[in-house]
């Protein structure tokens, strides 16, 4: 008879232990049990993992059980080495491992179990539990979107997650895991950060360990909220890397997964299309650079846009030039050869003669792979060196094994049987020259990537005029320093942000803004880089250089979110990651069956059919598929004035069914004008004009600005006011000379108790015309009413109709009354509106219409209605590219119209529309492709796919792929107001 002893958890008096011994004590085999509220010793035959299965059943704890986090384990061998060491521990009840993560339940301490481990040449790192604030989750399916991130991540071992807050056990750094949020379009930071030698799930055995992954911590969600001062962002840490060496997405995470080894990176992002890589974090480029070369490629640091667009273009220019001459090498050995054999000429090894000959065809042949094919056999070595597999591999891998065949049938003929004595020169020859070839037209369609970034680029003059003690001189725009005096002549391009000392004249702004009519600029006004000034001299001084100026900004943001990757490019790089080597797989098993049970001579089935299910298998096209679209319609929808903030967004906003809409300064001009104004109780209408801007002079509310000026207008002198208060969705209270005043709406009145009914009629009639009726009390009477005014933009009416069109929902959202609302949604030609809504009261609206299964993105001026735009599966700010708002929003319109949403949503929908095809296209010929290259066909057709028709169809493929995305630079949204922005010369 054995006895066991178990501790146990959650027993929390002796009635629960009273459950448990019951339980235990009608198990077979049970000879007795001893229960209490710490432990339960059992005494009979049974097995441990019944008796724990037990307990557990009833709600309690039974063993100790940890969760370790592993480090040191690199296969499967490591597993098993510490599964069996566990499997030995008699103590050991139930156990999990893989290679980042222990999961045991035993008797034994922690202590114990992790001396076991180490003692096998493993480490137990410290486990870091981090608690995040968290914002911009919506809904459950935001929630279960950052839970399966943190879950694809085998370096976490345990999360809970909220809408507003999570707790992550894990080893990564506090920032690695906010750069993996923030990845899918949320914000985080962190509350606590504490560190745990490893997680014991049921606290037996350390309480203080409890109190800290169950400490109640207040969160507080970070909301969005715009500032009119220039903040930092994760960017300011970010560089830029120009790649070399890399082939197909194998090389992608690669790459990925060596810059984000070194300490200090946050987040890595290679875009394949561009052979660029943007990295975060506090890491030394040198540090990067020295990860990315001992993984087997090339690295160097790109300052600036500038530099690495000429960097860029020399390298393609160069790789281009370098491809088609070895391309024409290639080409021009292997056509004659094949000539040869399709017309007639015999290439078998019959004779000493042949030997002769086809020996030195062969010699040529090698000449022709150490040199045109020669880096594909080094980026293969390089490759195996490090463990993995890439296209090179495959390559190498096909035109090499064709090669060696063929030499063996021509130095050892007597080994191969007669019919098998062919050789396959003239595959490898034509298999180098067609990869070639297609390289080298993929390399010259990737240059036309980036042409919308070149053409913004293209903006920013390279020169300007400086003035120092009255006199003139043009320098390098490196050498321009905040706070310069500057020059502008007519024609010439404004080089940096600033304002304007003297002077004035028409600027195009239309790079922009899309407005084709030029901006009367004059002293005091902004002046903004890339911009024209089209007559008339100016002084302006210099306030944001570089990096700093809009347009450099602009170029910045798009620069990253070409560089991000939305769910579908992140499944093609997991699929393409396991790719190559299943591809290998695949060849060898192919080998393996034509060999064993194909026709005479099987060693030539053999050699044909793996060096061709290798050949045509290589994921370049897969590897291009998604950042091509991605970098193309990016750039396509920068030069329609629309800034998107990452990929993701972009994948979201295709399937957008509802769009929501503020409707001042989005759907109206946002300058509203007072229109009428009564007065009652024996006051006049000037007495309430100028108490009543005398009490908003000191509010920065549009309608203030309204009443304000309409007092200005008249001449009326505005008074000191004594008292302010405002009382946001409602209005405002103060004194004026004396007078306690309300200005606000029907909620404010209501509120003080105040008799409207004197104003019932005019405020009804306001209200249908479209304005909004402001009530005036004066000590506790009602003196007047104005009717303010905010007229619709010319182009709502038409943006609204577009809207439509794309059978989208359009709902209008305000704070107006209803009446005023419905008024100017008749006018927009909006049938759903949702007003009398407070400013806090948006985002719940957005919530509700996503609780009834909307897709809902939210369109604002990026300030007010911050929470909203946080809210909704897409935000998108009006504006005029200020910095607030490019930091704000996950869309940014740099002109101020609906028309931009309309053409935002429809790129949007054209780019993951395009992603789809590339993918579709790529998965498809791999799919078909690999089984018809290892024979499927040869029953019904008695015929073999060629290798080189093989090389040929993967090189066609990639500029399939390629050229498919490149459609999008071609793309025009429907019905759209606005021509594409073009580089105009001076």
């Amino acid at each position: 008879m054995a006895e066991l002893t178990l501790p146990l958890g959650k027993v929390r008096c002796m009635n629960c232990a009273g459950k448990i011994k019951q339980a235990l004590s009608s198990l077979p085999g049970i000879e007795s049990v001893d229960v209490d509220t710490q432990q339960a010793v059992i005494r009979g035959n049974v097995e441990p993992t019944t008796v724990i299965n037990t307990i557990t059943a009833l709600g309690y704890d039974a063993g100790y059980h940890y969760e370790l986090p592993l480090s040191g384990l690199s296969c499967g061998k490591c597993v098993n080495k510490i599964s069996n060491a566990l499997a030995q521990q008699p103590q050991v009840f139930d156990y999990h491992v893989n290679k980042t993560l222990l999961t045991v339940t035993t008797t034994l301490a922690k202590s114990e179990i992790i001396a076991l481990v180490e003692s096998l040449g493993y480490q137990v790192p410290t486990l870091t539990t981090i608690e995040l604030a968290l914002s911009g989750l919506s809904c459950g399916r935001c929630v279960a979107k950052v839970e399966q991130a943190l879950s694809d991540e085998p370096l976490i071992s345990h999360y809970t997650v909220s809408k507003d807050s999570a707790t992550i056990d894990t080893t990564l750094d506090p920032q690695s895991v906010i750069a993996c949020i923030k990845a899918l379009g949320f914000s985080a930071k962190v509350i606590t950060s504490d560190c745990l030698q490893a997680k014991d799930v049921n606290h037996n055995e350390a309480p203080q360990e409890q109190d800290i992954l169950t400490k109640d911590t207040p969160t507080t969600p970070e909301i969005p909220i715009q500032t009119t001062h220039n903040t930092s962002t994760d960017s300011d840490d970010a560089k830029q890397f120009i790649l070399s060496g890399m082939t197909c997405a194998s090389c992608v995470a690669s790459v990925e997964k060596a810059m984000r080894a070194v300490p200090g990176v946050t987040s890595a992002s290679v875009n394949l299309a561009e052979r660029t890589a943007l990295v975060n974090g506090s890491a030394a480029a040198e540090q990067i650079i020295a990860a990315v070369s001992d993984a087997g490629y090339g690295a160097e640091l790109s300052e600036d846009e500038q530099t690495r667009r000429q960097r860029q273009q020399i390298q393609n220019e160069q790789t281009y030039r370098q491809h088609m001459r070895n391309a024409y090498i290639a080409l021009g050995a292997g056509i004659p050869m094949m000539a040869w054999g399709l017309f007639g000429g015999s290439m078998m090894i019959v004779s000493p003669t042949s030997q002769i000959g086809w020996g030195s065809i062969g010699i040529l042949t090698l000449i022709l792979l150490v040199t045109v094919g020669r880096h594909f056999f080094v980026n293969a070595w390089k490759a195996f060196k490090h463990h993995r597999a890439t296209m090179d591999t495959l390559v190498a891998l096909g035109t090499g094994a064709a090669w060696l065949y063929s030499m063996l049938a021509v130095i050892a003929p007597d080994l191969l049987p007669a019919q098998a004595r062919h050789v396959y020169f003239e595959a490898s020859a034509m298999i180098l020259g067609l990869i070639t070839l297609g390289h080298a037209l993929e390399a010259r369609a990737r240059s036309r990537t980036s042409k919308a970034l070149e053409k913004l680029m293209d903006l920013q003059p390279q020169t300007a005029v400086i003035v120092e003690n009255g006199e003139e001189r043009e320098v390098p725009l490196a050498d321009v320093k905040t706070g310069m005096l500057l020059r502008l002549y007519p024609g010439g391009k404004v080089p940096v942000d600033g304002t304007i000392e003297q002077g004035q004249s028409y600027i195009d702004e239309s790079m922009l803004t899309g407005e084709p009519i030029p901006a009367n600029k004059q002293v005091g006004d902004t002046l903004h880089a890339g911009t024209i000034n089209q007559n008339g001299s100016l002084l302006f001084r210099a306030e944001k250089i570089g990096r700093d100026t809009m347009l450099a900004r602009i170029i910045d943001l798009v620069r990253q979110a070409q560089s991000s990757k939305p769910a579908l490019a992140r499944l093609a790089d997991t699929i393409s990651s396991i790719f190559v080597p299943t591809v290998m797989i695949i060849a060898v098993m192919t080998a393996m069956i034509w060999y064993y049970f194909g026709p005479d001579p099987s060693s030539v089935y053999m050699l044909v059919t793996a060096t061709t299910v290798l050949i045509i298998a290589c994921p370049c096209a897969l590897g291009l598929a998604t950042p091509m679209s991605v970098t193309v319609g990016i750039g396509r929808a920068a030069e329609y004035g629309v800034l998107i903030r990452n990929a993701e967004a972009l994948q979201v906003a295709a399937n957008i069914d509802t769009v929501v809409l503020d409707k001042t300064g989005t759907l109206t001009e946002g300058k509203p004008q007072l229109v009428e104004h009564h007065s009652y109780n024996d006051f006049s209408d000037n007495q309430i004009l100028m108490l009543a801007a005398s009490l908003e002079q000191g509010s920065e509310h549009p309608l203030a600005k309204a009443i304000v000026d309409a007092a200005k207008a008249q001449s009326l002198a505005l008074l000191t006011t004594q008292t302010f208060d405002a009382k946001p969705g409602f209005g405002i209270c103060g004194q004026v000379n004396g007078h306690t005043l309300l200005l606000g709406n029907r909620k404010l009145m209501e509120q003080h108790a105040i008799s409207m009914a004197e104003a019932e009629q005019d405020s009804h009639t306001i209200s249908q015309q479209g304005a909004t009726p402001i009530y005036i009390a004066i000590n506790n009477q009602l003196a007047g009413l104005l009717g303010i005014s905010d007229p619709l933009r010319h182009d709502s009416i038409d943006a609204i109709k577009r809207l439509k069109q794309m059978g989208l929902n359009v709902v209008m959202l305000t704070g107006d009354i209803e009446a005023t609302a419905n008024a100017i949604a008749a006018q927009a030609g909006i049938d759903h509106v949702i007003a009398g809504v407070l400013p806090d009261g948006k985002a719940t609206q957005v919530a509700k219409l996503q609780q009834q299964g909307k897709r809902v993105a939210m369109v604002g001026d990026g300030i007010n209605d911050a929470p909203a735009l946080a809210q909704a599966e897409v935000g998108i700010a009006m504006g005029s590219g200020s910095d607030v708002a490019i930091e704000s929003a996950q869309f940014t319109l740099v002109r101020h119209s609906l028309h931009g949403v309309v053409d935002a949503l429809q790129l949007s929908a054209a780019t993951l529309r395009n992603m789809k095809q590339n993918l579709f296209g790529a998965f498809v010929y791999n799919t078909l492709g690999i089984p018809i290259a290892a024979g499927v066909l040869f029953p019904f057709t008695g015929a073999l796919l060629s290798p080189v028709i093989a090389g040929a169809a993967m090189a066609l493929s990639s500029i399939t792929v390629v050229s498919n995305a490149n459609r999008l630079r071609f793309f025009t949204p429907v019905g759209s107001s606005r021509q594409p922005t073009t580089h105009k010369e001076d």
